[in-house]
């Protein structure tokens, strides 16, 4: 008999598909050989990082023969005073993905639940199912969390719910009253984890102050990345907030060194530069109004975001549209995987990406269907 390690495999990781990330700079210019080309996939910040941020890196990178500080003490201090929170509280990932992962294996595994909603992230089943727990996914409500919907999921072998706030690929976004009773409502053998990668972004009344929280519901996590508005995405850097309790646990399945000196370097020194953090805060939010009015004046449907990014109706199936922008040096995200498949979600960019990003939609919408 031939060996055949799918037979071998937990079920679950056999269910999962691989995760796409959005098309790679490079590769397209490999595969159509042209140059000039644009990125409003991946959610990044088109500024690029911090100049403190690199400053910082190009002063510890003589020292890539030494392992990290596998604690990380020193970003997480300027976390715990940056957040006014106690060290003991802070996890720091891969990435928050990492950190995600790292819930999974703490909470999760064969015969418990991990519940999210319908057009959310798709980290989460990856998460859950290669624990070999039951991945539930909620019916959403106006393209976000119907939080009622989750309670009502909820049973004796839930053990976390994904939460992100604001939502990708929608942008929606949960008040800060809906989730406090939410929060009232859970049980406590349930984890609520708020993955909050685009707080940064959000200017929007009424959006949660969460962290304050920590202190009254002992079951509440809270994730953030330096990915998004802090322009470090490729050197994968996150963290969660907790109890202390929670974080004792996490620290005890993190790999050692999960995260590299550079990342650790760099991300101090990012979370330090507000006026980097700022500007790049404005020019998202006057980007986001350049593409929203953008799709009104050419009656496109969008999901109102509050994000880096915005999902548009193109009201035809995205996909060869996808493939047309990238002949025209554009590449932006069809969402079709997360349900939504007349839609394509775009990174908010530069003025100048935003122009061509829409002067590039005119000409393929301007084909037949």
């Amino acid at each position: 008999m031939a060996f055949d390690p799918f037979s071998l495999a937990q079920p679950g990781i056999c269910e999962l598909q691989p995760y796409q990330p959005g098309k790679p700079v490079d590769e397209l210019e490999r595969e159509l050989g042209i140059s000039n080309i644009i990125k409003l996939a991946s959610n990044e910040n088109p500024l690029g990082p911090s100049p403190k941020a690199v400053a910082a890196m190009q002063a510890v990178i003589k020292d890539s023969a030494r392992y990290p500080d596998g604690n990380g003490f020193a970003l997480k201090q300027a976390l715990a005073a940056h957040h006014n929170i106690d060290q003991q509280r802070i996890t720091l990932g891969n990435g928050s993905n990492d950190v995600l992962e790292l819930l999974a294996r703490v909470f999760a595994g064969p015969g418990l639940q991990i519940l999210f909603s319908e057009h959310a992230f798709a980290v989460y089943p990856i998460a859950a199912k290669s624990v070999g727990a039951d991945a539930v996914i909620v019916p959403a409500k106006d393209w976000g969390y119907d939080l009622d919907a989750i309670l009502s999921s909820i049973d004796e072998s839930s053990r976390l719910v994904f939460i992100a706030n604001p939502n990708n690929p929608t942008g929606t976004w949960l008040t800060a009253g809906d989730l406090k009773q939410f929060l009232d409502r859970v049980p406590e053998h349930v984890v609520v984890v708020l993955d909050e990668a685009y707080a940064e972004y959000v200017q929007t009344p009424g959006y949660p102050d969460s962290l304050p929280w920590l202190q009254q519901y002992p079951n509440l996590v809270v994730t953030r990345t330096f990915s998004k508005a802090y322009g470090l995405a490729a050197l994968r850097v996150g963290y969660a907030l907790s109890s202390p309790a929670i974080a004792d646990l996490l620290n005890r399945v993190r790999q050692p060194f999960n995260v590299n000196a550079l990342a650790l370097a760099a991300a101090e020194a990012a979370l330090a530069d507000t006026d980097y953090l700022e500007q790049s805060i404005a020019v998202n939010e006057s980007g986001m109004k350049q593409l929203t009015r953008g799709f009104e004046s050419r009656g496109l449907d969008y999901i109102p975001s509050v994000g880096n990014f915005v999902s548009v109706d193109i009201a035809r199936e995205s996909t060869p549209v996808f493939n047309a922008l990238l002949k025209e040096g554009v590449i932006v995200r069809p969402v079709a995987n997360y349900g939504m498949p007349t839609h394509l979600r775009v990174t908010v960019g530069t003025e100048q990406e935003n122009t061509r990003f829409l002067n590039a939609l005119d000409t393929v919408l301007a084909s037949p269907a």
